[in-house]
């Protein structure tokens, strides 16, 4: 029923914004940190982020049943609408109104979308190297024009690079001695 309200209720990017406040403050079947791990998942794979979000949200809160039932809620909504808006539009796309109305929209759903990552980055955004590859993956996209894969490609790799674990070092023989006299 949550994404069915959702699906219903949340436009354009602003979806992320739903999903954050329904699965992480309201219901708390998240954390920020959980939410974020499959928002980037679901940012990586083909298809609609939210829709993406959904199967993998849902399957964490309700296994498959679950997972399937979080994407019927988020797709029947937007399914519904979307036939009806693209019919309503056919007709009376070019007048004044309906432009505005769609511009009004669209700036609304950027302003849900940035005050959510906003709010995310927040947390999970730690440092400098963090701050780096969150500006190399948008210069890589916006103004050195690389495809959304070989970005993600790219500052993966630079990521798990800068954030690999440190090596170990196998305590020195010396040392194992001076602890057992201790």
């Amino acid at each position: 029923m949550t994404f069915l309200i959702i699906g219903a209720t949340s436009f354009g990017g602003g979806v992320v914004a739903y999903l954050r406040n329904a699965l992480v403050t309201k219901k708390k079947w998240l954390d920020d940190d959980h939410f974020l791990e499959l928002m980037s998942i679901s940012n990586t794979l083909p298809g609609l982020n939210a829709t993406n979000m959904s199967i993998l949200a849902g399957d964490r809160v309700g296994g498959t049943l679950g997972s399937f039932l979080a994407m019927l809620g988020m797709c029947v909504p937007g399914f519904i609408f979307m036939t009806v808006a693209g019919f309503l539009y056919g007709e009376q796309g070019d007048r004044p109104l309906t432009t505005a109305a769609l511009r009004g929209v669209a700036a609304a759903a950027v302003g849900l979308l940035s005050a959510t990552w906003f709010s995310i980055g927040k947390k999970s955004v730690k440092g400098f190297y963090d701050a780096f590859i969150i500006l190399a993956a948008v210069l890589g996209v916006n103004y050195l024009k690389f495809s959304v894969p070989v970005v993600l490609l790219a500052v993966g790799a630079l990521s798990i690079f800068i954030h690999r674990p440190a090596k170990q070092h196998p305590p020195e023989k010396d040392s194992e001695w001076i602890r057992f006299l201790h």
